[in-house]
This record gives C-alpha cells, sequence and structure tokens, in this order.
C-alpha cells in the first residue's frame, strides 16, 4: 500500500519539533510519527522530552534554545531534516515600565532566533532535495496584542514576519513555511492557570475560561492540542504545494471580533 493510502503520509521523512516535552509539541510528534515520520525532539526537560520520544518512538535531544551556540554545535544541518516545526515558547506578564531586560531578550531568543537558527541549519538540506516544510506554531498574539505581554507579542509577531521571508525565498526550492495561530490551548500550563484564577476569583473553572482567559473569544473553549497537531500535519501532507506563507488562526474567532 502507498504511502499516501495508508495514511502514512509522511513516511521517509524526518522532522524535528522544537518544545516536544508536552503539551503542543508532544501532540505534534505523535501526529507527525503517526503519519510515518522519524521524529526527531528537542527540548530543554530532559524527561519530558524522553517520555515523549519513547511514546512516539523517535530521538530526542537536551537543548537550550536561548543558546545559539549550543544550537549550532548540533549540525542539524547533516540529519537530513525535512519538516521542521518550530513550537518552543515561554512567557512573562508585566508591564513594559516593569519588564525585565534580560527576560525580554530571553523570550525572543527562543521564540524568534531559535527558529531562525534552525531553519538557517536545515534549509540548505531541503532545497537540495527539493522539498521542505517549515511550520512555525504562532499565536493570535501574532495577529493582535495583549496588554503586559511585550516581549511574546513582538516575538510573535516577528515570528510571521520570518516565516513570510522564507517562504518568499523557498517558493522555487519546493520549501513552504507558514505559521498557525492559536489562541489558548489547553496545556498544562493553561489548565494551571484556570486552577490559579479560579482560587484566586472564587469563581468555578468554567467562569475562569468564559470571562478570564476567553473574554475576547466567541468560541468559549480552549483549543486542543491535537487540533494543532492536525493543522501541522495537514500542512506538512500531500496537496500543499502551494500554501506557503499563509498565517492560519485557529483562535475561535478572536481576531474576527
Amino acid at each position: 500500500m502507498s504511502a499516501s493510502h495508508s495514511g502514512r503520509t509522511l513516511a521517509g521523512r524526518t522532522a524535528l519539533v522544537t518544545g516536544a516535552a508536552s503539551g503542543i509539541g508532544r501532540a505534534v510528534a505523535s501526529r507527525l510519527a503517526a503519519d510515518g515520520a522519524d521524529v526527531l525532539l528537542l527540548d530543554h526537560d530532559e524527561r519530558g522530552v524522553k517520555e515523549t520520544a519513547d511514546q512516539v518512538g523517535g530521538e530526542y535531544l537536551v537543548v537550550d534554545l536561548s543558546d545559539a551556540a549550543h544550537i549550532d554545535s548540533l549540525e542539524l544541518g547533516s540529519r537530513g531534516i525535512d519538516v521542521l516545526v518550530n513550537n518552543a515558547g515561554i512567557q512573562h506578564v508585566a508591564p513594559v515600565e516593569e519588564f525585565d531586560a534580560e527576560r525580554f531578550a530571553l523570550i525572543h531568543r527562543v521564540m524568534l532566533q531559535a527558529p531562525f537558527l534552525l531553519a538557517r541549519a536545515v534549509l540548505p538540506g531541503m532545497y537540495a532535495a527539493g522539498w521542505g516544510r517549515i511550520v512555525n506554531v504562532s499565536s493570535v498574539h501574532g495577529h493582535r496584542a495583549s496588554a503586559f505581554k511585550s516581549a511574546y507579542v513582538s516575538a510573535k509577531h516577528g515570528l510571521e514576519g520570518l516565516s513570510k521571508v522564507i517562504a518568499l525565498e523557498g517558493a522555487e526550492k519546493g520549501v513552504t513555511s507558514n505559521t498557525i495561530c492559536p489562541g489558548y490551548v489547553r496545556t498544562p500550563l493553561v489548565e494551571g492557570q484556570i486552577d490559579d484564577q479560579a482560587r484566586s476569583h472564587g469563581i468555578a473553572e468554567d467562569q475562569v475560561l468564559e470571562h478570564v482567559l476567553l473574554a475576547r473569544t466567541p468560541v468559549k473553549r480552549l483549543v486542543e492540542a491535537n487540533e494543532v497537531a492536525g493543522l501541522v500535519a495537514f500542512l506538512c501532507g500531500p496537496g500543499t504545494q502551494s500554501i506557503n506563507g499563509s498565517s492560519y488562526l485557529m483562535d475561535g474567532g478572536w481576531a474576527a471580533a
């Protein structure tokens, strides 16, 4: 049975996923492995990324994505990467006048510089093969701003721009670059925020979702990690050669409101 008929649309491909220890990254790694890809998983959380690798039958590397020299030392260009999913991210919330400058720089190193360095490392191999897929997990904050998230919002806006530049440069070489922009996704980090908010406000968890986290979102539900993974898989699958330089909102209508 051919790969396209068996559902193993990425058989023979190698996919690199960052932030793969949990949440969206773990879901993406699982989906791409199920679609036949050999997966290489990167995260700073050794226990979590090892668990993901064991679960999906992949390889893992413990990596500090804020360290450019560490990324370069991995020599990822020699690994024949066909699919790059830039997913890793961190958050810090503070007013601009109180935002720690090093924390701001750290968020940009992890969420903007690292995707650039990883793309720079793997693009020559993709160009040589005449095929490649880069999917950047951005955010609705790549299109909209929220107060107190200057580093996160600016990094995501930058990632949108970087993705479009790569799309233009790779267009004639068989490489596409797109972003996925979810709203709040049901991950351990977000679920912890729900618990904290419920206790702090003395309200039920479903009220936290509707009136706090999803206040600007018409669809009053969290995005599930496997929904994001499904869109990643689609963008890496057959029939997507002309889907390039696009930004896919998965935000429950937040940006439309």
